[in-house]
Parts: structure tokens; C-alpha cells; sequence
């Protein structure tokens, strides 16, 4: 990331499978680029004030370092029509141009030789890391600014394995996503904590060579904030799949709206570009997650070793909420679907999987 008066560029973290009976792996690269907004802005001034004013925010609030981080990872504008060269082991490769919403995606071939000569180890996984710059621009009020530099990381993920394909809020970070206010508090004023427990399962699973994903509703904004949280938690390292969220389009983080459909697409690829791993999905019942992994395990019986759903405490009530679950359930073989309250319930859920 470059000074406050310049660009920034912010890697997603991805991954990388083999060729089916080649040598090669397909890799993407996936970033956005982006100006912060001035501090006097009239866009940023009018955001703050909408949030200030829904969470009947005082001075202390606002002046707070964990609002001021957060509310910067959510005030800048977007650069689109910016050139992403990335370089990996020597090599310039040419990594797209960022489209409307600042946003890049290129997918690369890599030889097995060049991968072996990269690749790093970290938890138990293959990661490959890159670079990338673009060029400089003249800042703010004409003063000169620094050329926006950042660090990215592939998994290399191999063709055969266990996956599990993760939720975030209020799966393994407590959000509270079905209480607006409560959801803006936690996103916005207060550090990031995990659900009590996850993060030691989750280690253990990955001590035995499984691979992450974590597909969620949450903003891509929060990438950086979250890589942070999950680093400072202990929760495995793996591929980012994040919403897609403009402040134009709903009242300022009003909801940080769930898309059922997209998250769903999101899911089939990832399984579709590993044909002979199994997944496990682990989600929540604060909202659609029990729904989507029903669906994707109906489709592929052969593939998804099971479902862990997290029940999550609020509205509806655990009775409505559990014949949700039930009904649910009835489509799936006979223990697919795991229903779980504690982080240990899981142990045993894995080990049979």
C-alpha cells in the first residue's frame, strides 16, 4: 500500500491447481486498486456523518483507531483503467487492467519447474508469493505520491484432498449479521474476535493437509482487515471469495447484502476446479449458508463429505431455526448435515469425514 496521497493496491489471496495430466498449474491473480479520498472530502464527510448518525456515534467513536481504519477501508474512490504488472521469480507477467469498480483478475499458466523453484511452505501449505507496482500519480492538492506497491499469494492446492469451503461471519468471526446495529458495531467500532474454539479446530483439520476457502458476504474492502484477523487468531491462511459492495448501492454498510445465488456460483467453481478432492462445507443459520450447502451437496453427493452448520443464537427462535435445519436435512444422506453450537463439536464431525 502506498501513502495516504496516492494509490493503493490490495492482492485478494488465491489459489492455484494442476493441469489435469499436464505439467502446469493455473493460478489467478486478483487484486483492486484504489485512492484514498481526502480527509475533507464532501463524499466522505456525508459518509461519515450517515454512519455517525445510525450508530449515534460521539466524538470518542469516530477518533477511535479501529473506526478510523475501518471507515478508511470503505472511504476512497476506485481506479479503473490501471495496468497490473505483477512479478513472480524474476518474471514480469501482465496481470489485467482493473476494471469499473477498481477491481483485476488475470489467470496465469506456471510450469511445474518454476512452481518448485517459488514455492514456499507455511501451515502445512504450498504458497507461491508475488509483487506488483503501478506507475505514480500526481497525489492530492499536485504534490507528488509514491507508486502503490503490495504482496500477493497463491496456494497451490493439490489435485487430491480434503477442502473445506468456510463462511466467515458468525461462523468463525462473530459478526451478529441478523442485528443491523450490532452488525455495524462489530464491523465498524470494534476489534474483530473470533467464535470461541473455531480457529483450534480449524488448525487441527489443516495439520492434516486440509485446504481453506472461505466464501462469504462480507466486502471485499475488508480483505486486509480480515487477512490481519485471521493471521492474529490463528485461523488458517487459504483463498478469499468476498461481496462486492459499493456504499451507492444501499444505505451506507446498511446490510452488506448476501447474494444466495452468488455465493453459490462461487462454491460450484471451486469444486468444479478440483474434480477429485472432497469438501466440507461450514457455515451458519444466521442466514442462507444452510440452503446453499444443501443445494451444492445435493448436486454433488460424490463430492461434499458433509455440512457443519453453526447454530447462531437470536431471531427466529432455536426451536424455528432447528426445523429449518431438520427439514433441511432430510434431503441429504443420513449424516451429512452436522448442526453444531460449540467449535468441539466438530472434531469428531471431521475425523469421520
Amino acid at each position: 500500500m502506498c501513502p495516504r496521497s496516492g494509490r493503493m493496491i490490495v492482492f485478494f489471496p488465491t489459489y492455484a491447481r494442476r493441469l489435469p495430466g499436464e505439467n502446469r498449474w493455473r493460478a489467478t491473480v486478483a487484486g483492486m486498486i484504489s485512492r484514498p479520498l481526502p480527509s475533507k472530502s464532501h463524499r466522505r464527510t456525508l459518509a461519515v456523518g450517515v454512519l455517525k448518525r445510525l450508530l449515534e456515534l460521539n466524538e470518542t467513536h469516530l477518533q477511535s483507531a479501529v473506526f478510523q481504519r475501518r471507515a478508511d477501508a470503505f472511504l476512497f474512490q476506485r481506479v479503473a483503467g490501471e495496468r497490473v504488472k505483477i512479478t513472480l521469480g524474476g518474471r514480469q507477467i501482465d496481470a489485467g487492467q482493473s476494471d469499473r469498480v477498481g477491481h483485476f483478475q488475470r489467470s496465469i499458466d506456471l510450469e511445474e519447474a518454476e512452481v518448485d523453484a517459488l514455492v514456499e511452505s507455511a501451515g502445512g501449505c504450498r504458497w507461491l508469493r508475488y509483487e506488483a507496482a503501478v506507475a505514480a500519480d500526481d497525489g492530492f492538492d499536485g504534490q507528488p505520491a509514491s507508486a502503490a506497491s503490495a504482496v500477493g499469494w497463491i496456494q497451490m492446492i493439490p489435485e487430491e484432498g480434503i477442502s473445506v469451503i468456510s463462511d466467515i461471519d458468525d461462523t468463525v468471526k462473530v459478526t451478529n449479521v441478523a442485528n443491523r446495529r450490532e452488525l455495524l458495531a462489530n464491523t465498524l467500532l470494534r476489534e474483530f474476535y473470533a467464535v470461541p474454539g473455531m480457529a483450534e479446530v480449524y488448525r487441527r483439520w489443516q495439520e492434516t493437509g486440509t485446504a481453506f476457502h472461505y466464501v462469504s458476504s462480507s466486502p471485499w474492502q475488508l480483505a486486509n482487515c480480515l487477512g490481519r484477523f485471521f493471521h492474529e487468531t490463528g485461523l488458517p491462511s487459504g483463498s478469499m471469495h468476498l461481496k462486492l459492495f459499493r456504499l451507492k448501492d444501499s444505505t451506507p454498510l446498511g446490510r452488506l447484502p448476501s447474494r444466495k445465488r452468488s455465493k453459490r456460483r462461487t462454491i460450484e467453481q471451486i469444486i468444479a476446479d478440483f474434480p477429485r478432492r472432497k469438501f466440507l462445507l461450514v457455515g451458519d443459520s444466521g442466514e442462507r449458508d444452510p440452503e446453499v450447502y444443501t443445494a451444492v451437496a445435493c448436486r454433488h453427493p460424490d463430492r461434499v463429505a458433509g455440512v457443519a452448520i453453526r447454530q447462531v443464537e437470536g431471531k427466529p427462535s432455536r426451536q424455528k431455526v432447528r426445523t429449518r435445519l431438520d427439514r433441511l436435512g432430510s434431503r441429504l444422506p443420513a449424516g451429512c448435515l452436522h448442526v453444531f453450537t460449540e467449535a468441539a463439536e466438530l472434531s469428531a464431525f471431521v475425523a469421520g469425514g
